[in-house]
């Protein structure tokens, strides 16, 4: 087993987490990551290095994706075949609980989150965060992962190249590896965890506004994507219906137009990835929800005028209640391949040092 630690300006809790590793599992090797800490903090790294770890370092700071994705690097180039368990380095968990990831990966699991309750004294950032994090993660993927924003994370040795082309540098690329995760048919094993929070997670590098932004950048595309397709959409509904009146001629006009537009953009932009169907696959299931959608549009547009709305406001409440629908639709079938898991191989420790 190797522990990969990312760390940033670490403490002495750093030091701490890798006594405790030392004592409950002297075979593991560790593996720490300087990710740009500066001069300062150099006397915390050679620590780790006197107690025998591997210690990789940036020049400068690049974000704890890119910590991370050193890390994978090294162990495929160096110790390949080893499954890997990812710790933070601020005193959030346990050398037990990093153990007991890594058991379940060792039984066989291809990916484990070390998963908090968050009970007890938890900042409001945090509880907030993942709830919020965790909603937008279910209704994208229809998954429900009770920890999104984990650093406990347990790998087969066989993700390890994939885990290199996830897109992203810094907190984001957690979230976007559960995202691509879903999307490959990987199972995602969940371990409860003890929750740590030390002096309020004072120590914690998190950004609140540019780093949550990066974060819900890909459901935010989206939205964006939708509201432009909306106002397309709505303004050919209301120029066709003026020109040719009735209801659904004008509204397959508009859609048919809007349609293609919210396609070529979300399959470029939002939901681009390695693995994705081949455009005319994703055609072909783009228009078979497309003519769902149309259907469920129809009858909520027809509902609502007779019912004495108007046009134009009963197209913003229809497509409101469709947006998720459609959100879900899109990424769980139309810009997807799922892949099935392999099955993980085992070899013996192998040094990294």
């Amino acid at each position: 087993m190797i522990v990969l630690v990312p760390a940033y300006q670490p403490d002495a809790r750093l030091l701490a987490l890798v006594d405790g590793l030392r004592t409950a599992a002297p075979e593991a090797h560790l593996l720490v990551v300087d990710d740009g800490s500066g001069p300062g903090y150099a006397p915390v790294f050679d620590a780790a290095r006197q107690r025998g770890c591997t210690v990789l370092g940036h020049p400068v700071n690049q974000g704890k994706g890119a910590a991370l994705k050193t890390g994978f690097r090294f162990v495929a180039e160096h110790a390949p075949g080893q499954e890997v368990v990812c710790a933070d380095s601020d005193g959030q968990h346990s050398p037990d609980d990093v153990l007991r990831v890594a058991a379940r990966v060792r039984d066989g699991a291809d990916l484990v989150l070390g998963v908090r309750g968050f009970t007890g004294a938890v900042p409001l950032r945090s509880r907030f965060g993942n709830a919020l994090t965790r909603a937008l993660l279910r209704l994208a993927t229809g998954r429900d992962v009770r920890d999104t924003q984990t650093g406990l994370r347990g790998y087969a040795a066989e993700l390890l190249p994939w885990l290199l082309t996830v897109p992203g540098e810094r907190f984001e690329y957690e979230v976007t590896t559960l995202l691509q995760a879903v999307r490959r048919g990987l199972p995602v094993d969940q371990v409860d965890i003890a929750t740590i929070y030390l002096e309020g997670n004072a120590s914690s590098h998190f950004r609140p506004v540019l780093d949550s932004a990066r974060i819900y950048a890909p459901l935010l595309a989206f939205l964006a994507s939708s509201f432009a397709a909306f106002l397309l959409d709505a303004g050919a509904l209301v120029v066709l219906h003026a020109l040719v009146g009735g209801l659904l001629l004008p509204l397959l006009g508009a859609r048919l137009l809007s349609s293609c537009v919210n396609f070529a953009v979300n399959r470029s932009l939002v939901f681009a990835a390695p693995g994705a169907r081949s455009v005319r696959a994703a055609a072909v299931r783009y228009a078979s929800l497309a003519v769902v959608l149309l259907a469920g549009n129809y009858l909520l547009l027809a509902v609502l005028t007779r019912l004495g709305l108007g046009l134009l406001p009963a197209k913003v409440l229809t497509e409101v209640l469709l947006v998720a629908a459609s959100y879900l639709g899109q990424r769980r079938s139309v810009y997807v391949r799922r892949v099935r898991a392999r099955q993980p191989t085992r070899r013996e420790p192998a040094p990294v040092g």
